[in-house]
């Protein structure tokens, strides 16, 4: 893949949690958030890379992660690619030092932080060294409706397109656990 010198500009373009496609501006990267299953014992989504770089089993797509909720919102499971189901309060400790932020362990041995900003953005770091990772920035209050876009986006430093999915998954929880004040 070609190195462009600057960060995946994911573009949300629903901004909504039950289903979204995240589309890079500079078209290097595009992945989808689809629900799978609603019903009164849980709900379900899969994230897919949609990329032409991505490749299937026998064509079929691959999951990059899969999330199940419980019952109101509670949280349920992640499984990441071939990994085993996880509780998602397992894989999503909650940090000592803050209420709106919580750490994961990646594939890659690191640790990483989602922090909600007080100007609503979320910020992911390297838990150890501090460096930024990601971010994901809502729409500004104000800003117009737009009809092709929410406003939304994910901004991943180009050094980790290979932690995309689980970026995207655990954003998604956590956006999730801010909607439902859990």
């Amino acid at each position: 893949m070609t190195n462009f010198g600057l960060p995946y500009f994911l573009e949300d373009t629903t901004g909504k949690l039950t289903g979204s496609d995240f589309v890079d501006l500079h078209n290097r990267m595009h992945l989808s958030l689809k629900q799978t299953l609603r019903d009164a014992h849980h709900t379900a989504y899969v994230i897919y890379d949609l990329s032409s770089r991505s490749g299937g089993r026998g064509g079929l797509l691959v999951p990059l992660a899969s999330l199940d909720f419980g019952p109101q919102n509670a949280l349920g499971s992640i499984k990441l690619a071939d990994g085993e189901h996880v509780p998602m309060g397992h894989y999503l400790m909650k940090s000592a030092s803050m209420s709106k932020s919580r750490k994961f362990k990646a594939a890659d041995g690191q640790e990483y932080r989602w922090t909600l900003q007080p100007d609503g953005e979320w910020q992911c770091t390297n838990a150890k060294s501090n460096y930024h990772v990601a971010t994901y920035s809502m729409k500004p209050a104000g800003e117009p409706q737009y009809s092709s876009s929410s406003g939304c986006m994910l901004t991943v430093e180009e050094a980790y397109p290979h932690l995309v999915g689980e970026l995207l998954a655990s954003l998604i929880v956590m956006r999730h656990i801010e909607q439902y004040n859990l």
